[in-house]
């Protein structure tokens, strides 16, 4: 039997990444035969492990993650176990608030690949717009998926469409589902953040009623007087139980997480700045059914249902957005939102007498996002507004009908694997429109505007100018937003592995896909391994690979206020084959194309390992969100328009790297683990035509796409046991971050030169370090109690001016701006 390293991958003591390495240690002969019989991500072949791949595999033990971290939610933990795996906190960025964007190797968050048991999961309806990493993307919603769901992740870091299909450019993360049986298991944790914001901020005080945020003359600090806010209860519970007697079970997950909102100092246009507050049931189910001795029934999936509610921008006095007999001291709109995410896959798989491994499966999901506005208004409805709305919201389903074979030939040289199948997958996407007060602005009589020659809008009394309608914070969608759309996908797959010797390994994948909206595409995979002594394996591959545009990127509408520290101007985001967008000369949306290639090697000496890969993505075509057009002069009701567009074509190169050490002194464990990514993504060419470039995708754009794959992320991990005692010490360094503000917006002649703008917009967030600290009492048998703070020593971003994005003193940006959090958790088995 080979032997495998488990190396320790966490910024807490508990993560664990499997990396490809021949010679390393072993924890004990159970977990390397466990793990020797596990078919990993990135390889059809049954016998294939973390060992022996071409290509770089992660895996996160996320049962060790989740006892021994304080991070609550999916996307948090992978933050801080994978080296080049980025996620943002938002504010101020509507949905984004609800749903966390992600990125792998600084791609968008639609270009990593996401599956279940190895079955693609569909991607959120959400599409991110404003200041969030990920402008213009779709993405999966990880936070769904319950962490006492989870048995292992794993992340293939290397481009996989020619494996996999659509949206796997930067790689694949598979989420291999709890299978235990036999064992009851739960937590309890309580945690909490400190108010006690790093800066220099003006005094202050702050009520944080559901209509206004108070703040002194100054109207600059937001304080309400507690030591603590964001405080989180998270209660989890897992339990399995046997089928029959040939391998059967049934495992079942229930968690419920309620998160209040974090407040943290914030601008007079912007005083409810922080993260929303969450409130979430999870359940889960994976289960497998023996139907003969060769054949078994599988199904698994569930039901997340998150409830969440964060702060718009501020309507401050004078506006003829207030209605001060309702608000008279202006108001903070709050956009809550019910997200409803529903997921089933069944099939059966069966080995035939010939030796054929065969899977067929049917694979359903949908994510629901409906928004409610509250503690808001219709202006033009004036007094007789009502100040909660129904603001309408979208929908997208998937179904995917697989169909897999493959077998393994041991008398072909050393061994070959040869898998071939396809899949037919169909895609729904929807907006359903809101009330009618939501979305509509109403005359002087209260009824809807349908003629407005010949119908008066009421004007504010104060500054005279026309109510604008529609639900503060957030717009309602109405029935001319409301879409309906669906397509459907074709694709075949053929891929084959060779161990020509002991030493060497190659491995092909091609890959043909058929869009019924777009077209067609076909993709290669090309890898290898070659051991070159006792001690060192070389890898790489290289690959094309493609990214559909998502329903969402072609048909997604609406009209929003956007607000920044120079007012608010009407903005219409305009659908792909809308006429507003053909005006604009903005072309039909294509496809995604991307050229990937790894090289990296693995390296053991004694109690010492460690793996280095370096990588590269060139992406052409890639889709973005462009700036603010001017749409004055068509008579359409906005200030501005904006488009998806096959916008940017980029350069990235990186290199992720893993130096483990691992000793044990008689009772006493140690172990130190360094894990980092280096990145250097470059905006090739801007896709503009005869555009300006500025307005269709300028520096500003640039600095956010730029700021998804920041330059570099290093964490050192040190952990120590001893009995019923342990305990982890992290430090995570991430790397300076420039952003733009809205000063990109102004007059260029205020500055002199644009360069001078350029130097006056540039928002520095400079290097920080964040220590994370772990200590764990195991009390008996079975109960465990950790107690710990994430970001220790309470560090915060650079504080910035008022120009900034999100309208707090800081934007979203790698180490989150919520500071300190502080934690206990019990842990039992039965």
């Amino acid at each position: 039997m080979k032997k495998i390293t488990l190396l320790l991958f966490s910024l807490q003591f508990g993560y664990l990444a499997a990396q490809d390495n021949p010679n390393g240690t072993q924890k004990d002969s159970t977990k390397a035969n466990e793990l020797q019989e596990i078919k990993i991500v990135g390889s059809r072949n049954s016998k294939r492990t973390v060992v022996n791949s071409a290509v770089p595999i992660d895996i996160i033990d996320v049962k060790s993650v989740t006892t021994q971290s304080g991070k609550i939610e999916i996307n948090e933990l992978l933050q801080y176990a994978a080296p080049s795996f980025n996620a943002n906190k938002q504010s101020g960025s509507d949905g984004a608030d609800h749903v966390d964007p992600a990125t792998l190797r600084g791609m968008g968050p639609d270009q990593t690949l996401v599956l279940i048991n190895g079955k693609r999961r569909h991607q959120s309806s959400l599409i991110n717009l404003f200041g969030t990493r990920g402008r213009g993307n779709t993405g999966t919603d990880l936070n769904a998926i319950p962490a006492a769901a989870i048995k292992r992740i794993e992340i293939l870091r290397d481009g996989a469409a020619a494996q996999y299909g659509s949206d796997a450019i930067a790689g694949v993360i598979n989420i291999v589902l709890n299978d235990n049986v036999d064992e009851l298991t739960g937590t309890i944790t309580y945690g909490m953040y400190s108010t006690n914001a790093d800066g220099d901020f003006p005094a202050g005080t702050a009520n944080t009623g559901d209509n206004f945020l108070d703040t002194n003359a100054d109207g600059n600090k937001i304080a309400d007087g507690k030591s603590f806010d964001g405080n989180s209860v998270k209660l989890t519970t897992n339990y399995g139980t046997k089928i029959g007697d040939k391998g059967g079970f049934a495992n079942f997950t229930a968690e419920y997480l309620n998160k209040e909102k974090t407040l943290r100092p914030g601008f007079d246009f912007r005083r409810g700045f922080g993260e929303a507050s969450i409130e979430s049931f999870n359940f889960f189910v994976n289960a497998a059914i023996p139907v003969s001795d060769n054949t078994k029934f599988y199904v698994f999936g569930g039901r997340n249902f998150r409830d969440t509610d964060a702060y718009a921008f501020t309507r401050n006095n004078p506006s003829p957005r207030i209605v001060t007999d309702i608000y008279p001291n202006g108001f903070t709109p709050r956009i809550t939102s019910l997200i409803i995410d529903n997921s089933v896959s069944a099939g059966f798989r069966t080995k035939t007498a010939s030796g054929w491994n065969l899977d067929i499966s049917n694979t359903f999901g949908k994510n629901l996002f409906h928004y409610y506005i509250k503690g808001t208004l219709n202006a033009s409805l004036e007094e007789a507004s009502p100040t909660e709305f129904d603001a309408g919201g979208h929908t997208l389903s998937q179904n995917t009908i697989n169909l897999d074979l493959s077998k393994n030939y041991d008398s072909v040289l050393n061994g070959f694997n040869l898998a071939f199948g396809g899949e037919y997958r169909t895609e729904q996407f929807t907006i359903f429109a809101g009330e009618e007060g939501s979305y509509a602005t109403y005359d002087v009589n209260g009824q809807p505007i349908t003629d407005p020659l010949n119908q008066t809008i009421p004007n504010d009394p104060n500054t005279g100018e026309p109510r604008p309608g529609g639900s503060q914070g957030f717009p309602g969608y109405s029935p001319a937003n409301e879409v309906n759309r669906s397509r459907s996908n074709v694709s075949l797959y053929a891929d084959g592995e060779l161990d020509v010797n002991d030493n060497f390994m190659v491995s092909s994948a091609l890959r043909f896909e058929s869009y019924s909206d777009f077209g067609s595409t076909l993709n290669g995979k090309l890898a290898a391994r070659l051991k070159t002594g006792g001690n060192i394996n070389l890898r790489g591959s290289i690959s094309s690979g493609f990214r559909a545009p998502s329903l969402a990127q072609i048909y997604y509408n609406l009209r929003f206020t956007n607000f920044s520290s120079s007012g608010a101007s009407e903005i219409l985001l305009s659908p792909n084959n809308s006429p507003v967008t053909q005006a604009f000369g903005i072309g039909k949306l294509n496809e995604e194309k991307a050229i990937n290639g790894s090289l990296g090697f693995t390296a053991s000496y004694g109690d010492f390992t460690a793996t280095i890969d370096g990588y590269m993505v060139n992406v052409t075509d890639r889709i973005v969100l462009t700036g603010y057009f001017d749409a004055s002069a068509l008579n359409i009701g906005v200030d501005q328009a904006q488009f998806f567009v096959n916008g940017v074509d980029t350069k990235t190169t990186g290199l992720d790297v893993v130096i483990s050490w691992k000793k044990k002194f008689g009772d006493n464990s140690f172990g130190a683990t360094l894990v980092g990514n280096i990145n250097d993504m470059k905006v090739d060419k801007v896709n503009n035509g005869t555009l300006d470039e500025q307005t269709f995708f300028g520096e500003r754009e640039k600095a956010f796409l730029l700021a998804s794959a920041p330059e570099n992320k290093f964490a050192l991990n040190l952990n120590y046991a001893r009995k019923w005692f342990d305990a982890g010490l992290a430090f995570t360094r991430f790397s300076e971050v420039r952003l733009l503000d809205y000063q990109m917006y102004e007059d260029v002649a205020d500055y002199g030169t644009f360069a001078n703008q350029i130097k006056a917009a540039t928002d520095t967030y400079g290097a920080k370090i964040v220590t994370d600290l772990t200590l764990g009492f195991n009390l008996s048998k079975n109960t465990k109690l950790s107690v710990g703070s994430n970001n220790l020593f309470n560090v915060y971003p650079d504080q910035q001016d008022d120009w900034v994005e999100a309208g707090g003193y800081w934007d979203a940006v790698q180490m989150g701006f919520g500071g300190a959090y502080y934690y206990a958790r019990m842990n039992f088995k039965f």
